[in-house]
């Protein structure tokens, strides 16, 4: 598994976590699936950044959505 996927991963789940956490507190409900998700995604990121052989900048993060896009498509 290559540093791109868990990057993406990671940034995915980190957005869809911020709406969980929004939602949750608009319900007046405990964020616990979204605390959750955020420690997973966490992980995620700090996984791709330990595996990224030059370390991991900002500007991977867009190159690394484009090429997993593409080998979709692909």
């Amino acid at each position: 598994m290559t540093f791109e996927i868990l990057l993406v991963t990671g940034c995915i789940l980190a957005v869809l976590s911020i709406v969980t956490i929004l939602t949750a507190r608009i319900e007046g409900r405990r964020p616990r699936v979204a605390a959750i998700t955020v420690v997973v995604a966490g992980a995620l990121i700090l996984a791709a950044a330990m595996i990224a052989e030059d370390g991991l900048q900002f500007s991977d993060v867009p190159e690394s959505f484009v090429q997993i896009i593409a080998a979709i498509l692909n």
